[in-house]
């Protein structure tokens, strides 16, 4: 993968988004478009990556940063590019049903959460993320580079794990492992950012006894030749509390005894909270909610953003373009999130605050500053179109299943 540029080209137009149902469960082939890589793709890899974030009380977790990389563009030149449909607009419907309803409070949706990985830097870092509806109601959907790795040239992030209403420590649902990842080829081999979404699929959460704290009675008794091979698993060091042994006559002798966690399984993602629907090849110029976890500073230095609770924005969309990363197809829509962490903030398309549910339409990729204030004012996608939505159609009908 190559290095990104930083211009943005926006439409001089600021104005002017932003069916089908859910495909059978077949064994489908994977689209020509299709690429995939493994995230965690056994029991003890995924229990070895949930431990990594539940030890020391959740401290990896709360230490993780947001991820900044290529997260800000400067809109320097002005072009009439934009994205355009490869067939007729179609829908995925969320789980549950269509979106329905009208309120004045906006409600903030359950499927939102936090995408928690360890960079090249081998530092914990977080982007936002959304569930969305899948036929064994397993899939997460964000920024492509908030998966693949495209600052070392690695495949993937690791020990990628997906928390749904994260705030400050809590996991109300649990957390998700990422079993499986799935993008475009251009994006994986080339990184056109036309391209730069990711879809993921997750086992059932795993939640830890006492949250993390490893009290008697949490443990679950192995033999040492899985003790052993639990404890051997990955390049990470195991943190304190993943595992313990107790010495029954004095150190080394045969008939001591090993212990790990004992994970809960939590139940899949979408049973839990829920999952948007999709929209694709849509037409530009409806109205979209955003919903992430924004953070960092604008340009001139002001902070209006924590990253540690959800927020949203309302506004069009409309086309925009960018031949220095190789972008020409992207959405914009008018939007105060700064960078640090909005990457892959969910834009929901006829969304419903009484149901919470709308269609997913479009993954912040990047932000902008597009009249030089130096506050930023929009939000980048790229389009969803038909080939997004091949890729879409083979993870959701993958299963991943429990490793409690």
């Amino acid at each position: 993968m190559h290095t990104r540029a930083k211009h943005l080209i926006l439409p001089a137009i600021a104005a002017g988004l932003l069916g089908s149902a859910l495909i059978a469960p077949s064994a489908a082939s994977a689209a020509p478009d299709t690429a995939s890589d493994p995230l965690a793709g056994s029991g003890i890899a995924a229990w070895n990556v949930a431990a990594f974030w539940y030890a020391e009380s959740k401290a990896n977790l709360i230490a993780a940063t947001p991820y900044t990389v290529e997260t800000q563009v400067v809109a320097k030149h002005v072009s009439k590019g934009g994205p355009a449909a490869d067939g007729k607009p179609g829908k995925v419907e969320p789980i549950g049903g269509k979106p329905s309803g009208l309120s004045k409070n906006v409600n903030l949706p359950k499927t939102t959460g936090k995408v928690f990985f360890l960079d090249a830097d081998e530092k914990p870092h977080w982007c936002t993320a959304t569930s969305l509806q899948s036929h064994y109601r397993n899939l997460v959907a964000t920024a492509g580079h908030c998966v693949y790795d495209t600052e070392s040239n690695a495949a993937t992030f690791k020990y990628w794990v997906f928390v749904p209403g994260y705030y400050q420590g809590k996991t109300p649902w649990g957390i998700y492992v990422g079993k499986q990842a799935f993008t475009h080829y251009d994006f994986d081999v080339y990184e056109d950012f036309d391209r730069d979404y990711a879809f993921v699929t997750v086992y059932n959460a795993l939640k830890a006894p006492h949250d993390g704290g490893a009290l008697p009675g949490d443990w679950k008794k192995v033999s040492k030749a899985q003790y052993d091979k639990y404890r051997s698993y990955g390049t990470y060091t195991p943190a304190v509390n993943q595992f313990t042994k107790k010495d029954l006559h004095g150190p080394g002798t045969a008939d001591d005894e090993y212990f790990i966690w004992k994970f809960v399984d939590g139940g899949r993602l979408g049973d839990n909270v829920g999952g948007q629907g999709l929209a694709y090849n849509q037409k530009k110029g409806g109205n979209v909610y955003v919903f992430g976890y924004p953070s960092g500073s604008h340009p001139d230095g002001n902070y209006a953003f924590t990253g540690k609770t959800q927020k949203w924005c309302y506004g069009k969309t409309w086309a925009a373009a960018s031949s220095d990363i190789k972008a020409q197809e992207l959405l914009a829509v008018k939007c105060p999130f700064t960078g640090e962490g909005a990457s892959g903030s969910a834009w929901l398309y006829k969304y419903s605050n009484p149901t919470r549910k709308g269609y997913l339409n479009g993954l912040t990729i990047a932000v902008s500053d597009t009249d030089d204030n130096q506050r930023i004012d929009t939000s980048l996608s790229p389009y969803f179109d038909g080939e997004l939505y091949d890729i879409y159609k083979h993870a959701a009908n993958l299963w991943s299943g429990s490793i409690a």
